[in-house]
């Protein structure tokens, strides 16, 4: 059986201790620690680590998601840094890792990855009891989703992240296999790129059922969605705006995000 205190590269990690001093590149995952009674131990966030509002002000700013600042982290005493493959670039983990950083890599492509990142956490940095809570917590929105999507129609659904160009999801990814789980298969999918560009009209003749427009990266309005339906009117009532934190934030924020995806399906059916 795998350690619970191994990382998506293969690395376990020995537990941490109550010294231990993190520093987070991944907005979701502050959430995570913080949520876990990590937040006296977690020195440093990205300028994107916005939640919880009202506990993230205190903790120090070392930079973007892509982009560090490396006297910052030394000044921090940082022992600890939690990166993401698909948010931290290389350049940046490994120059932690060359600062003498324990750096933790994570992964997480499904909903069902949750669980084992929780653990991951619980079980390097002492806090067991409380990954189990989140476990068990998670355990029964999933299951609670499940059964809402039983009631639910398959729908091919174009996932919007981005647009001058417009820019999707390809199948793979946390947020098509979030999606996948109200019954809705996301379009557009290129094997060899994650955030693929699309052309509308391909997507058009593609038969799309949804145009999905996110609130990140790109923070579509409403008044984009209006412009988009007076370019293209014959998705004229067969789109929405979508709260991407909850549908692509990995972490604790995937337990409202299970019952957020199941009441929006519902809400987009009738």
């Amino acid at each position: 059986m795998e350690n619970a205190r191994t990382d998506h590269t293969g690395t376990i990690h020995t537990p941490a201790g109550p010294s231990a001093r993190i520093v987070s590149l991944v907005p979701s995952l502050t959430e995570l620690l913080i949520d876990l009674g990590l937040g006296a131990q977690l020195v440093g966030r990205t300028r994107y680590c916005v939640h919880p509002a009202d506990r993230v002000g205190g903790i120090a700013v070392i930079g973007g998601t892509k982009a560090i600042e490396a006297d910052t982290v030394r000044a921090l005493n940082a022992t600890h840094a939690i990166v993401n493959v698909d948010e931290t670039p290389k350049d940046v983990a490994d120059e932690l890792t060359a600062m003498g950083v324990t750096v933790i890599v994570t992964h997480p492509n499904s909903v069902q990855d949750n669980p084992a990142l929780f653990r991951l956490f619980g079980e390097i940095f002492d806090r067991q009891q409380q990954a189990e809570t989140l476990c068990q917590r998670f355990d029964q929105a999933l299951q609670d989703l499940k059964q809402t999507a039983a009631t639910l129609p398959a729908r091919r659904v174009l996932y919007l992240i981005w647009q001058k160009p417009w820019m999707t999801v390809s199948a793979d990814t946390y947020i098509a296999n979030t999606l996948r789980l109200v019954n809705w298969q996301t379009v557009g999918h290129d094997p060899d790129v994650r955030y693929p560009e699309v052309v509308m009209g391909d997507m058009i003749e593609s038969g799309v059922d949804l145009v999905v427009f996110s609130s990140e990266p790109f923070p579509f309005t409403e008044t984009h969605r209006q412009a988009f339906h007076e370019q293209f009117p014959q998705f004229d009532g067969r789109s929405s705006l979508i709260d991407a934190e909850m549908v692509s934030w990995y972490g604790s924020r995937a337990l409202p995000g299970l019952n957020y995806l199941g009441t929006f399906a519902e809400s987009l059916t009738a």
